[in-house]
């Protein structure tokens, strides 16, 4: 039971933040996965594992024996990414495509970071980045599960709250401005909350790649762009496709449990890139 709630609140909170992010950058590609926070939170916990002694030191246990140091700093590194996003949204005002771009840049810089901690590191800390950045379920507990809750609901209340703000900006920014919505304040809350969700989810369960796309992306295609429902759809999809993910991952090589951020990985990147075409040829 611990485990399937874990699922829920993750798939549910990573969902809800692709929702946000593709809404108030205007891109349908943007994730946390994609725009490199996923990236960002695992060089801070890595981070932590190393130099702060979240990691432990038990070279026949792979554990994280002070979660709490690796969410603040997964959540601090995850903030800077964003404060990069951000950065670049503001001042050069770039164009969708290239936020894409940046995304992966910032992505590319962090994993060469974390490749960096990973050679540096002993046996027993390599053993723990490696297991954290796998994206494993089974690290659930009612502590964390509660912890995400404290954060989830009122970062997705908060969201519905502002759902037509939300539909005002998919119309365009100066739509938006002339509707009476502060772009520029529901981006950077926005972006933050976002980040602060991704970084809870990110640093107990480690990299969950393509939730954030495939949920909001399968949302739109049922019922379309109104925030009123996607929202609430993109989020029990989140849900229910990660329960699924983590249930292959724990038959397709029973009694051996796949951690579930490989399975949305080889099964989420084929599905996006059907979207994609679909999407392409409507």
């Amino acid at each position: 039971m611990v485990r399937i709630v874990g699922a829920l609140l993750a798939g549910a909170g990573l969902a809800v933040a692709g929702v946000v992010m593709q809404c108030i950058l205007r891109n349908p590609l943007a994730s946390p996965f994609t725009l490199g926070i996923s990236s960002a939170s695992a060089f801070g916990a890595s981070f932590a594992i190393i130099f702060l002694g979240a990691g432990s030191s038990m070279t026949s246990i792979v554990s994280i024996n002070n979660p709490y140091i690796t969410t603040l700093c997964a959540f601090l590194f995850s903030l800077l990414a964003t404060g990069a996003i951000l950065l670049l949204t503001r001042v050069t005002r770039v164009s969708a495509e290239t936020m894409i771009l940046a995304g992966i840049a910032i992505s590319v810089m962090f994993s060469a970071g974390l490749s960096f901690m990973q050679y540096i590191a002993t046996d027993s800390q390599l053993g723990n980045i490696v297991a954290w950045t796998f994206g494993d379920l089974g690290k659930a507990t009612w502590s964390w599960n509660a912890l995400i809750i404290l954060v989830l609901l009122p970062v997705a209340l908060y969201f519905f709250y502002k759902r037509w703000d939300y539909n005002a900006l998919d119309a365009g920014e100066d739509t938006a401005k002339g509707l009476g919505v502060n772009t520029e304040r529901e981006r950077i809350i926005g972006m933050v909350l976002s980040s602060v969700l991704s970084a809870f989810i990110v640093s107990f369960f480690g990299i969950i790649a393509f939730i954030g796309l495939l949920g909001p992306h399968m949302a739109r295609m049922i019922i379309g762009s109104d925030h009123r429902y996607l929202l609430p759809l993109s989020i029990i999809l989140g849900a229910i496709i990660l329960i699924i993910a983590d249930g292959v991952g724990q038959v397709i090589l029973y009694p051996s449990v796949i951690p579930v951020g490989i399975i949305t990985s080889m099964l989420g990147g084929p599905l996006f890139i059907y979207l994609l075409i679909r999407r392409y040829r409507k």
